[in-house]
């Protein structure tokens, strides 16, 4: 199986869907002359001219809107934004409008629309241009949400993407853009909705997706080496969410770390780690425990970047809590002893010396 990059897999994937069904086409800044800010629509231009490779002016609200229409109208645009970031200010179309066409109009109007672009934090972009905005979109109905975390997720999501008759927000990552992975040849498609177990393991499931899943699966080979096999879940689609297949890893390994990019506060993961308690609660045998960022402005300078969001150390910290592992036990029963809540990207928490939860707790569960 060949291996290319991931911003190749998408690029391929735009290319077979353009080549597949002329009413696609791509729109956005500097998506033409400049072929893409990340070159992911390198030579597009060239194959399909300037009228299915739309350079746009500075204006999100506006083209956003015309794509919403488009779509209404038939064509099957693919919107790419600079960065996500700046599709905030296009929220009124994505939200008033695109999300919402089909049901107020009794069904007389797909919107099939492909919003897609860069988010989420580690390539030294500032807090402007770093957010992980995946929580505003997942809580819109009408919307679809896609995050892949492999080329292989990134081409056969997005093809599936450009063909689904709704809108699909669908999100990237700057720092995977130049990561290689494996890719089937030929016609690849990834249906969404479905989530994908990336590693089998016994001890714990990680559920995770986009950049969070190369990072998870970094921290379950290094937990291997310790013994402990951790399963890692990958949602790829938020939204509709695939909680079965959650639900039984759970099931299986009876605990659960859930790791995201995003800030601690109202992330997706605190609606991930609600859903596993209300469907497999009886399964766990502790508290699940949450790897998020920093709820700050992601800074510039990379040292603090580094600091502000989620690492290896920080989920193999929370694989440990779970599994009352080097003196830890769960952030939940810090709180009940009046200590600070446990954080799971805390390098240090349940390590030596009982970290914060002291040892006595420890030495009671075992």
């Amino acid at each position: 199986m060949p291996q290319i990059m991931y911003r190749e897999a998408i690029r391929q994937a735009l290319l077979e869907e353009m080549e597949r069904d002329p009413s696609v086409f791509v729109m956005g800044e500097e998506v033409a002359e400049y072929q893409g800010t990340f070159r992911v629509t390198e030579g597009l231009l060239q194959k399909f001219g300037p009228q299915r490779v739309v350079d746009t002016p500075i204006s999100e609200y506006g083209f956003t809107g015309m794509a919403v229409g488009a779509a209404m109208a038939g064509l099957r645009p693919v919107v790419e934004f600079m960065t996500m970031n700046f599709s905030l200010p296009a929220f009124d179309e994505i939200i008033n409008h695109a999300a919402k066409m089909y049901y107020m109009s009794g069904g007389q109007f797909n919107v099939p629309l492909v919003l897609r672009g860069p988010q989420g934090p580690g390539v030294q972009l500032s807090a402007q241009h770093s957010q992980s905005l995946e929580v505003f979109f997942a809580h819109v109905p009408g919307l679809k949400v896609v995050a892949p975390g492999t080329a292989a997720d990134a081409k056969g999501l997005l093809k599936s993407a450009i063909r689904d008759s709704n809108p699909v927000i669908y999100l990237e990552q700057a720092a995977l853009y130049n990561l290689n992975f494996e890719v089937p040849e030929g016609e690849h498609l990834v249906p969404i909705g479905l989530a994908d177990i990336k590693r089998r393991g016994r001890d714990v499931t990680i559920v995770t997706y986009s950049h969070m899943l190369a990072i998870s699966l970094r921290a379950a080979e290094q937990l291997a080496r310790d013994g402990i096999e951790a399963e890692v879940v990958d949602l790829r689609t938020l939204a509709p969410l695939d909680m079965q297949t959650v639900a039984e890893s759970v099931a299986r390994t009876h605990r659960a770390v859930v790791a995201t990019e995003d800030v601690r506060t109202c992330s997706f993961a605190n609606e991930v780690v609600a859903r596993i308690y209300e469907d497999v609660f009886d399964e766990l045998d502790a508290p699940v425990e949450r790897v998020t960022g920093e709820d700050v402005p992601i800074p510039y300078s990379r040292p603090l970047e580094q600091l502000s969001v989620p690492n290896e150390q920080s989920v193999i910290s929370a694989v440990q809590r779970v599994l009352w592992r080097d003196g830890g036990a769960p952030a939940g029963f810090a709180d009940r002893q009046g200590g600070l809540n446990g954080r799971a990207d805390d390098a240090e928490n349940g390590r030596r010396d009982g970290g914060r939860y002291g040892p006595p707790l420890a030495q009671e569960r075992r």
